[in-house]
């Protein structure tokens, strides 16, 4: 049975709508053809996530995002996706828009990647945001 698990390093962050997220970002895979075995979410803080950054892909950035695949073959997905909230409050700010609306875009930024997604190039940028988009739609719907 797929599954899709949050967890949180950040004591005061508490993710709203976990059951709705978690059918949307099923949806979302399967309109991509894909399955799920398991995703789990894990939102730290900034030093959480510049801490795995430095250790596991040797980047002395700060990041939103880091997504761990856990297999070679893309099907069933099974991934950790790690998600500064502080990075997220951020970048909403800049943005201008509501802090959910960004976490949503980052979450669903994490498993586009997992299903084959890349953000290198300029054109793999736009195909990434269009398909971030539509995925926000179906939530929003």
């Amino acid at each position: 049975m797929p599954s899709v698990l949050f967890h949180s390093e950040t004591p005061s962050f508490k993710l709203k709508g976990v059951n709705k997220i978690r059918l949307w970002l099923n949806e979302v895979v399967t309109c991509h053809n894909g399955k799920i075995k398991t995703i789990q979410f894990v939102f730290c803080d900034d030093a959480y996530l510049l801490t795995m950054n430095q250790e596991y892909l040797q980047h002395d950035t700060l990041t939103d995002i880091i997504t761990f695949r856990y297999q070679e073959h893309p099907y069933p997905l099974e991934s950790d996706i790690y998600i500064s909230v502080e990075r997220v409050s951020e970048n909403a700010s800049i943005f201008g828009v509501p802090i959910e609306h960004e976490l949503h875009r980052v979450m669903v930024h994490g498993v586009l990647h997992l299903l084959g997604f890349k953000d290198k190039t300029k054109a793999d940028q736009q195909k990434m945001r269009r398909a971030e988009e539509e995925a926000i739609a179906l939530l929003n719907v």
